[in-house]
């Protein structure tokens, strides 16, 4: 019984590394688009959100650690939709669209950063960041 109960947590640690890798990882096939926008940083927190900060505006679960992003309604037109992969100039790894911001911002992303306020004040508000998104199909 315990062995079975373990193999059955290492069986689940293995999927969920394969999908957070998955999730990561950069696609080399895509047809990546380039654009220029303002970058804030936001966190899990009900101040900077809502009084569920984990639950993202598409119903997504945000976790700490998660490379993730909110995107202005206007990008949500250009193509940045639900599950769109984003790659940010100066930050490493791949993001994916979760989030979706209020409708006053334009031209603008703001990059999840968990729980540390700080890695989120550090980064501030930037303008004309690049990113490159890869369209869903």
């Amino acid at each position: 019984m315990r062995r079975r109960m373990i193999k059955n947590v290492c069986a689940a640690a293995c999927l969920w590394f394969g999908v957070s890798i998955a999730q990561a990882a950069p696609d080399t096939t895509a047809d990546w688009q380039s654009i220029n926008v303002v970058a804030s940083a936001y966190n899990s927190l009900p101040a900077q959100t809502s009084a569920e900060p984990t639950v993202a505006a598409w119903g997504d679960r945000l976790k700490p650690g998660m490379n993730a992003i909110a995107v202005s309604r206007d990008l949500i037109k250009k193509g940045l939709t639900h599950g769109t992969k984003v790659r940010i100039k100066g930050l490493p790894g791949v993001y994916i669209v979760r989030d979706k911001m209020a409708s006053r911002w334009k031209n603008k992303i703001d990059i999840y950063m968990g729980r540390d306020v700080t890695a989120a004040l550090e980064w501030g508000v930037r303008h004309d960041i690049e990113i490159e998104y890869a369209e869903n199909s």
